[in-house]
């Protein structure tokens, strides 16, 4: 069966990828997903793909299960203890010590100690049966909306249920190709209640710090299940989900309902971030497409960019700089607030998958070639 796979690795370069998973490249995905990450010096010169604060400590994710934790600013790294070897694609903590990473196949793995050892939680065979057990709850509830309905309804809820018993296939289809399915992104608000966001519009929830998961796809206004990219919490306390065409979603209620916001750009948008701003909403994707928002998405203006390359993760600095990344080694830095950027490009042109603020006007970068100390403008500092 032909599949997109869809990969945050370099600028999220791997969309919309075609392939055809025989059943030996099924068996190949279960062999990473039950083989520990090998321990090599290499990792942070290596594909890394999210970096993250937990407390004191820098975490960062990446390829072949690689994770990385450094607590002098990035100066030095230790290798976690990984239990899988799949490409690592998004890392949260919802307190200093209690993290979660996410990626390929399907995986969340989890860490009580800061990064230093992880646990595997959950798998797209999981994922998946989660899925299917929820649109078998809708199909059900579907059967009973028929019933009761005017005949006049009834062809229009026919033609729903139709549309639900094809998509429970598709997915059962999946369930015997393999966890083939990534996820994308992962946001934690403590050691409890989290969420983790991926291809094909999976979007999972637990509230007792991943032990359970519930399937949240029937929350999120995406009929057409569009990839699912990044999820965050702005100031103010709103959550945010963006995605594939120009999907962006809003929670006002701690993830518990979605509205869709209408965008003004319909590409795929990779990352989200807020601005330290009350219910400011800085999204950004493909292209290098901008968009910004002080009403929580009610509104939204586009951001001037000429550097044109796509952009995949952006951070606030304490002094309020806004610093975005990209492909081609695109630095973009705003000290107004959003207003506009400075555009910068490191010399390599590697792509950039993730920054962390560091000391003063200092940036950690990670991406196509593992980890870099840079100035504001991501020139190399070390």
């Amino acid at each position: 069966m032909a599949k997109r796979l869809m990969c945050k690795t370099l600028g999220a370069a791997c969309l919309g990828l075609s392939m055809v998973w025989s059943a030996p490249a099924a068996y190949a995905l279960a062999d990473l997903i039950e083989t520990p990450a090998r321990q090599t010096d290499l990792a942070p010169s290596n594909l890394l793909t999210d970096a993250v604060r937990a407390g004191d400590r820098i975490v960062a994710v990446g390829e072949r299960g690689h994770i990385i934790y450094s607590d002098d600013g990035g100066k030095s790294w230790e290798q976690g203890s990984v239990p899988v070897s799949v490409t690592l694609t998004a890392v949260d903590f919802g307190t200093e010590t209690h993290g979660w990473a996410v990626g390929h196949s399907g995986v969340v793995l989890h860490t009580e100690d800061g990064g230093e050892n992880w646990s595997l939680q959950l798998t797209g065979i999981d994922a998946s049966e989660l899925a299917i057990a929820s649109k078998e709850d809708q199909i059900a509830a579907m059967e009973e909306r028929i019933e009761e309905a005017p005949e006049s309804e009834k062809a229009d809820l026919e033609w729903a249920m139709d549309d639900l018993i094809f998509a429970m296939e598709n997915m059962q289809s999946d369930l015997d190709i393999g966890p083939v399915n990534p996820l994308l992104g992962v946001w934690f608000e403590n050691d409890q209640h989290g969420f983790v966001v991926g291809a094909y519009g999976m979007i999972l929830r637990t509230q007792d710090g991943g032990n359970s998961w519930s399937d949240w796809a029937p929350k999120i206004q995406n009929a057409q299940n569009f990839h699912l990219n990044s999820i965050t919490r702005v100031t103010g306390g709103a959550l945010v989900i963006v995605g594939e065409a120009g999907q962006i979603h809003v929670s006002v209620d701690n993830g518990t309902t979605w509205e869709r916001r209408e965008s003004p750009y319909e590409g795929s948008l990779f990352g989200v971030i807020g601005t330290g701003q009350v219910n400011e909403i800085l999204a950004f994707g493909l292209r290098g497409n901008m968009l910004f928002s002080t009403d929580l998405g009610k509104s939204w203006r586009m951001v001037p960019n000429s550097a044109g390359a796509t952009l995949n993760d952006g951070a606030v600095a304490e002094d309020g700089r806004i610093t975005l990344v990209g492909n081609g080694g695109t630095v973009l830095m705003s000290g107004n607030g959003a207003d506009s950027f400075r555009e910068h490009f490191r010399s390599d042109r590697a792509g950039i998958m993730s920054v962390v603020p560091v000391a003063g006007t200092n940036l950690l970068v990670v991406g196509e070639s593992g980890v870099k100390i840079t100035d504001a403008r991501g020139k190399n500092l070390q």
